[in-house]
C-alpha cells in the first residue's frame, strides 16, 4: 500500500540524515517543514518536502492533511502493560494517606499484582494486554517496551515472557520486551533474599534465556527491594546471555544505581526522580540515556524527575509512560509530553524529541523508528487540526489523535472497533 499525505501544516522530527540521539542544546531544537507533504509505500518513509514538489506523486491512499500536524508515532520505552486486574483498592488508600511503600510493606503493590498473574491463564493475561495496546495505539504509541515483573516466579515470569511474544506476534507496532528479573521479593523470600536472587541468577535467567524473547534485563535498584549487592549480580548474570540493562533506579532514594549501570552499559537508567552531581557526572560520556516518568510522579505525589539539570548539562533524555497497575495506570504519551512541559519545565520542543527519537533510543531502535527519515519505517501520527504544535501539549487533557499510521498502514480513528493486529 502507498499512502500520500499532502497539505501538512507541520511535518515534524525530520532528518534528511539517520539522527540516533539528541542531547543537550540539541533537544532544544525540533525540525520543522512547513506546508509539506509526506510519501509512503509499504512500511516506509519513501519521501518528504515542500508541497510544491509534490506534483506526480501517484498513492492509492491520499489523506488531506490541511491544518494538521504530521509526526512520528510516540516510542514508550518503559511500560508494564502485560498484567492482570487492578490496584484500585490502594489508590483509595493512597488518598487515605498511605504511601506507596507502606502499601507494599502490607502485602500490596507488585505482590497483589504478582498473586493475580500467578492466578491468571496465559490466554486471559494475552487478551486482557492486547486490549490495552489498541487503547495506547489509537493515542499515538507506534513503538513501546514491555516489561515482565508481576510474575515473581519463574513459571509466571515465564509465563509473561510469552504472552509479550504472542503480543510481538500479532501486534503491528514494535514491541521490545524486557525481562525485569527482579521487581519485589516474593513473600517466601521475606526473611532471605539472596536465596531469591540466587534464584534469578540460576534459574530464571537461563530459562527466559533459552525462549529468545527478551533482550534486556531490567532490576528495581531501590531501597526496600534490590540493593547494589543484589543488583550487581544480577547484572553480570545477564552479561553471559547477552541481556542489556535498562533499569529503575532513583525512584525514592539514591544508592548509587545509575553507576551501577553505566558501569554494566545499561541502554537506560529510568525514573531519576532523585538526583545528585554525581549521578550527572557517571552518565557523561556514557550511552546510556535517562529516562522520565512524570506519569508516576503525577500518579503517586512524588518528586519529578529533574529534567532540566539533565539536559542543562548536556545529556539526553527520554520519555515514557511507565504504564502499570500500581503506580502509572495510563499510557497516554500525549498526557506524558503535556506533563513534561508542565512539571518537568521542558519545552514543547524538547518533550516531542524526548517522546520520539530519544524514546527509540532508549529501546534500541531509532535506527529505524522516532523520525521522519527516508528508509525508515512509516509509524507516524496526523493530529486534529491545530494552529501549531504546542498545542499537542497545551491542550494536556485532549486526545489531539486523528489519524496513526503503524508500518505504512493506515488506522483512521473514528471506528472503535478498529485495531492494530496483524
Amino acid at each position: 500500500m502507498s499512502v500520500l499525505i499532502k497539505n501538512i501544516k507541520q511535518l515534524l522530527q525530520v532528518h534528511d540524515h539517520n539522527e540516533l540521539i539528541l542531547k543537550g542544546d540539541d533537544m532544544k531544537h525540533l525540525s520543522v517543514i512547513e506546508n509539506a507533504y509526506l510519501y509512503i509505500e509499504h512500511d516506509t518513509i519513501i519521501e518528504y518536502g515542500d508541497m510544491e514538489y509534490c506534483e506526480g506523486i501517484d498513492a492509492e491512499e491520499t489523506i488531506d492533511a490541511t491544518g494538521r500536524i504530521v509526526l512520528p508515532a510516540w516510542c514508550d520505552s518503559h511500560t508494564h502493560t502485560v498484567y492482570a486486574g487492578d490496584r484500585t483498592a490502594e489508590f483509595v488508600d493512597r488518598i487515605h494517606g498511605l504511601s506507596y511503600e507502606e502499601i507494599a510493606k502490607n502485602g500490596g503493590g507488585i505482590l497483589n499484582s504478582a498473586k493475580t498473574l500467578q492466578n491468571t491463564s496465559e490466554d486471559a493475561l494475552f487478551t486482557q494486554s492486547m486490549e490495552r495496546l489498541d487503547e495506547l495505539v489509537r493515542m499515538g504509541t507506534g513503538a513501546i517496551e514491555i516489561k515482565t515483573g508481576y510474575g515473581l516466579t519463574v513459571e509466571a515470569e515465564l509465563k509473561m515472557l510469552k504472552v509479550i511474544k504472542r503480543i510481538k506476534n500479532e501486534s503491528l507496532i514494535k514491541i521490545t520486551p524486557t525481562l525485569l528479573a527482579a521487581h519485589a521479593i516474593p513473600q517466601e523470600y521475606k526473611k532471605d533474599k539472596k536465596a531469591y536472587v540466587d534464584k534469578i541468577i540460576n534459574a530464571l535467567i537461563p530459562q527466559a534465556a533459552e525462549l529468545n524473547i527478551a533482550k534486556y534485563i531490567d532490576v528495581f535498584c531501590e531501597e526496600g527491594y534490590f540493593d547494589l549487592e543484589d543488583t550487581e549480580p544480577i547484572l553480570k548474570a545477564a552479561q553471559t546471555y547477552d541481556l542489556r540493562p535498562k533499569i529503575h533506579v532513583n525512584q525514592f532514594n539514591i544508592l548509587g544505581g545509575v553507576a551501577l549501570g553505566v558501569k554494566y552499559n545499561a541502554l537506560s537508567v529510568d525514573h531519576l526522580e532523585e538526583l545528585n552531581d554525581a549521578d550527572i557526572e557517571a552518565l557523561k560520556g556514557s550511552d546510556t540515556i535517562p529516562v522520565a516518568l512524570p506519569g508516576c510522579s503525577y500518579f503517586l505525589g512524588i518528586p519529578y524527575t529533574p529534567a532540566r539539570k539533565i539536559i542543562d548539562a548536556g545529556l539526553p533524555l527520554a520519555l515514557a509512560s511507565d504504564y502499570n497497575p500500581g503506580s502509572a495506570p495510563s499510557g497516554n504519551m500525549n498526557f506524558i509530553v503535556s506533563s513534561a512541559c508542565v512539571k518537568l519545565k521542558m519545552t514543547p520542543e524538547e518533550a516531542i524529541n524526548a517522546a520520539t527519537i530519544n524514546g527509540a533510543y532508549a529501546m534500541g531502535i531509532s535506527n529505524m523508528y522516532g523520525s521522519i527519515t527516508r528508509g525508515k519505517k512509516a509509524n507516524v501520527l496526523v493530529t486534529k487540526p491545530m494552529n501549531h504544535y504546542r498545542e499537542i501539549a497545551y491542550n494536556f487533557s485532549h486526545n489531539p489523535i486523528e489519524h496513526v499510521i503503524i508500518n505504512g498502514q493506515l488506522k483512521p480513528m473514528k471506528n472503535p472497533e478498529e485495531n492494530f493486529r496483524i
